[in-house]
């Protein structure tokens, strides 16, 4: 059978189109050559074929990203480690070079081109790299060994102490388990420092916790009644011989395993209110690993099977934690004890029996290897065709327009689905200046979608907002819910966001509708009284300078229109007064139906009030199919009420009385000497 081998890329990165054909000619027939104008094409096409490129080759002078701009793209997103780089520029400058070499570049080729120095460098260059690489690999292992190996002793040692102990090694799983589990939430609560390195460290260390029962006679360690004074004396001198056995340790006191593994081994058993052995220590004189390690170890043995009692149930054993029966721990924990109380058993059951079927997977696997039946290649693109298929069909499926941005560089990348229906490129560089951010969000309202993505944090990573989108030159009201994604490495940095758009204008209208229901007068269609009393509240706590005023006003007899032509036309001359106010008020003026046949007016004004209530005045007063129109009006002045909404409606209304008093059809200003 004949073998075929695939072709080495590179991609060679260039704006003058001469350049890139010079170089491919040269290459072309032993390379597969991908081209791009400039740092931006280069980073669309390494963002999807990483693990493709084998070389770059890559100007300096460019349009849109630079050569450096390009390498710094390259550093933060690791393409650096995996794609060595050649540069190409007919710049020699020594600090452009120095630069270039601080960047990672791998060598540098002069123009004009030389067809012999050019294979030669791109050859050794690749030899370079790829014996880099293996010599990479091989520290890796040894560094993974070294570490299985010593996890491996600590586990051997630690079932050793278990199986003495007349219990099942899943002690000292399930201790790692919980151990696990409680850091992880002090590190998301943002407690004690801790960082994601020190859980794997104290959770292997967790395994050495009671090492010091190897000293401890048999007869006493498994004694299946109450023990003794004396021998309860005996089984807690475990703890420190357990400090002393690593101490003793030679050459190894410094290592942070060895000196987790003493803290934990001495102190596990000391309590928060220095209640505890073998040193009394009290609250944080106890080193949180310790802390821990103690709580794990306290619910693990109640919830287990021993020679001297029966397991309780996880919620005997929580309640008798939080209630103290097992002494005094730290707030904190009792905290994280209480808000993990609910998974906490399922998970320790899920990771006692994941371990087992992991065994069993991995010999599976391993057998299959071994016996030819299982590409490990080929399984991963078909498991990786499947997740693409299925992430394709939901995504269509719920009509949802999915998209990942990326800050490094700057980036937009839509679902088939999502591109389609925008009719947009799937991947879109510099987003803000394209049309995706420039016509389907205004500026302002991409601008505020970068800026709620940049403040999240980490521990908070989700928002959600609503904008009126232009989807195909039709306005639609869209949610972006979003969760913003932070590189691994200390302290986290932003590096972009996955989310989703979700069509909303049809639930949005509908809202906006039951909005206007609930604001407005069914009959007249002003605002009814609950509604303008909010907007003006508003306004008057906002204090912007302005002077108000608020108009209260009645119709005059108006008994006599229903009693006379019946309620259909008093509905209609209400409605009258109504559109007749509309047509005549601002926009920004407030206009409302407090209800019968009173109306609310509010309005900024200048100096002269006295010529604007008289303007108002007239103009209400009408005929309407053989009624006359006659209203009554008390005005007040907001400048007066400090800035209490019912203060203003309570004088307005005390004026609009006063009118009453004196025989109706005209208006009173409201006056605190007089009233």
């Amino acid at each position: 059978m004949k073998e075929t081998f695939d072709k080495k890329k590179i991609l060679i990165v260039d704006d003058s189109e001469i350049n890139r054909s010079l170089l491919s000619d040269m290459l072309a027939d032993e390379y597969e050559i991908i081209e791009a104008e400039n740092g931006m094409e280069a980073s669309v096409i390494l963002h999807e074929h990483e693990q493709d490129i084998s070389l770059m080759l890559l100007d300096i002078m460019m349009p849109v990203m630079d050569g450096f701009e390009t390498l710094e793209v390259m550093n933060k997103n690791d393409w650096i480690k995996d794609i060595p780089v050649i540069m190409i520029s007919a710049e020699t400058v020594p600090a452009y070079v120095e630069r270039a070499y601080d960047l990672g570049v791998q060598d540098f080729i002069n123009r004009p081109f030389d067809e012999r120095t050019v294979r030669r460098r791109v050859v050794n260059t690749l030899l370079l790299f790829a014996k880099q690489k293996e010599l990479s690999h091989m520290v890796m292992n040894q560094i993974m060994e070294k570490e299985n190996d010593n996890k491996l002793m600590i586990e051997i040692l630690s079932n050793i102490v278990e199986f003495r102990n007349g219990e099942s090694g899943l002690h000292v799983l399930h201790i790692r388990v919980l151990t696990e589990i409680i850091l992880k939430w002090l590190v998301d609560h943002g407690e004690y420092g801790l960082s994601l390195d020190d859980i794997n460290l104290i959770c292997n260390a967790s395994a050495l916790h009671d090492i010091g029962k190897i000293s401890i006679p048999s007869e006493v360690l498994n004694k299946p009644g109450r023990l003794t004074d004396e021998e309860f004396k005996i089984m807690k001198g475990h703890a420190l011989e357990g400090a002393r056995l690593l101490q003793d340790i030679p050459m190894r006191q410094n290592e942070p395993l060895i000196q987790l593994g003493y803290q934990i081994c001495r102190w596990h058993h000391e309590r928060f209110d220095g209640r505890g052995y073998p040193d009394g220590l009290k609250g944080d004189e106890i080193p949180i690993a310790a802390q821990v390690v103690a709580l794990a170890d306290v619910y693990d043995a109640l919830t287990s099977k021993r020679v001297y009692k029966p397991a309780f149930s996880h919620e005997k054993a929580v309640e008798m934690i939080l209630n103290g029966e097992c002494g005094v721990f730290n707030p904190i924990l009792m905290t994280c004890l209480k808000e993990l109380s609910v998974s906490l058993r399922d998970e320790l059951r899920q990771r006692s029996d994941a371990q087992n079927f992991q065994e069993e997977a991995l010999d599976v696997v391993e057998h299959m290897m071994d016996s030819g039946e299982l590409d490990v290649s080929d399984r991963t693109l078909k498991l990786l065709e499947h997740e693409r298929v299925k992430y394709q069909f939901f995504a269509e499926l719920s009509q949802e327009i999915l998209f990942e941005y990326t800050t490094t560089p700057e980036m937009m990348i839509l679902s088939e689905w999502g591109a389609r229906y925008l009719n947009m490129p799937e991947m879109i560089p510099n987003p803000g200046k394209d049309a995706f951010g420039t016509e389907l969000f205004s500026p302002e309202d991409f601008e505020d979608f970068l800026s709620l993505l940049e403040n999240t944090a980490p521990e908070n990573p989700m928002i959600e907002k609503k904008y009126l989108l232009n989807v195909n030159g039709q306005e639609r009201w869209s949610k972006v819910v979003a969760r913003s994604m932070w590189a691994s490495w200390e302290p986290p940095e932003y590096a972009g966001a996955i989310g989703k758009i979700v069509d909303v204008h049809e639930d949005c209208e509908k809202m906006n509708h039951l909005e206007i229901i609930a604001t407005h007068d069914s009959l007249t269609g002003l605002l009814n009284h609950k509604a303008a009393k909010a907007q003006i509240s508003a306004i008057l706590a906002k204090n912007d300078g302005k002077k108000y005023i608020m108009i209260i006003f009645d119709l005059d007899h108006f008994k006599v229109a229903n009693d006379t032509f019946g309620h259909l036309f008093g509905d209609k001359v209400l409605k009258h007064v109504a559109e007749a106010m509309r047509k005549n008020t601002r926009d920004f003026d407030i206009l409302a139906r407090m209800g019968g046949d009173e109306f609310l007016l509010f309005m900024p004004c200048g100096d002269e009030v006295e010529a604007l209530v008289q303007r108002i005045f007239q103009l209400l007063h009408s005929k309407f199919h053989g009624f006359t129109i006659k209203v009554s009006m008390g005005v007040a002045r907001a400048e007066e009420c400090e800035g209490n909404y019912d203060t203003l409606f309570h004088m307005a209304d005390e004026a609009l009385y006063e009118v009453k008093r004196n025989g109706r059809n005209n208006y009173c200003f409201y006056d605190k000497e007089n009233m």
